[in-house]
């Protein structure tokens, strides 16, 4: 694989940078990316809130009716 030199990068525009580390993280499996034990546990911590916060939700149609009738 040929490796792009410092001289490239730094010829690359903030958004191609950007880009490229937005590429070179998608082609990475999750088995490629480990977790340390307190990342996973954050990340258990909050799948587990998203759940608790989706008891308390309302639906689209159920807000955009609430907010029709406030603002006709």
């Amino acid at each position: 694989m040929e490796m792009l030199t410092q001289d490239e990068i730094a010829r690359l525009s903030p958004s191609e940078r950007l880009a490229l580390i937005a590429q070179l993280w998608d082609s990475l499996d999750d088995e490629h990316v480990a977790l340390t034990e307190p990342q996973s546990a954050e990340l258990d911590r909050r799948l587990a809130q998203v759940d608790e916060d989706r008891k308390e939700s309302v639906s689209w149609a159920a807000l955009k009716a609430e907010l029709e009738e406030r603002c006709p």
